[in-house]
């Protein structure tokens, strides 16, 4: 009632095996000199690319100056 034939068991272990082989292949190890080409733009903090240059453009067209965009002081002369 409760026991398998052994093809059974041997289906069952290369089903096993197959997975397990599977599963194992997705895994691999990636060198730090490798992360910046396999990582996609879209998700690292801040990015906008191509976006952000053409909002720069945008504005700087529409306020007639450029820069300025970035936070380097407090203004009292501190920095």
């Amino acid at each position: 009632m409760g026991s398998r034939s052994s093809s059974e068991r041997s289906a069952t272990s290369l089903l096993f095996a197959l997975l397990l082989v599977v599963a194992a292949s997705a895994c691999s190890t990636v060198r730090p000199e490798e992360k910046e080409f396999l990582a996609q733009p879209s998700m690292t903090f801040g990015s906008g690319g191509e976006e952000a240059a053409q909002e720069e453009h945008v504005i700087s067209n529409r306020e007639g100056s450029y820069g300025g965009g970035g936070v380097s002081g407090g203004g009292c002369g501190c920095n």
